[in-house]
């Protein structure tokens, strides 16, 4: 079974940042992992890091797939479908 919502997703889709750009703003260094927003390109922290800005993301603008901005990490997550996609 595929996603449906790989296939909404903008083509070049570049990430703003190579930081938690929320964390970032809120005065914060301490998160643990990074994940890129395929629809917009915001960069976000994922769920293991205190404030969980790649969810809140998600919640907020309502883009559902993110991808891993780890280096060597090659892997994408949909929140609605809840799986690796």
């Amino acid at each position: 079974m595929t996603c449906q919502h790989i296939d909404t997703l903008p083509a070049g889709v570049t990430a703003e940042a190579d930081v938690c750009q929320d964390c970032v703003a809120e005065g914060n260094r301490h998160w643990v992992h990074l994940r890129l927003c395929l629809s917009c390109g915001h960069v976000g922290c994922c769920d293991s890091s205190p404030l969980k800005h790649a969810t809140a993301h998600y919640k907020a603008a309502d883009h559902p797939v993110i991808q891993s901005h780890e280096p060597g990490e090659d892997w994408r997550w949909c929140y609605v479908d809840n799986r690796i996609v």
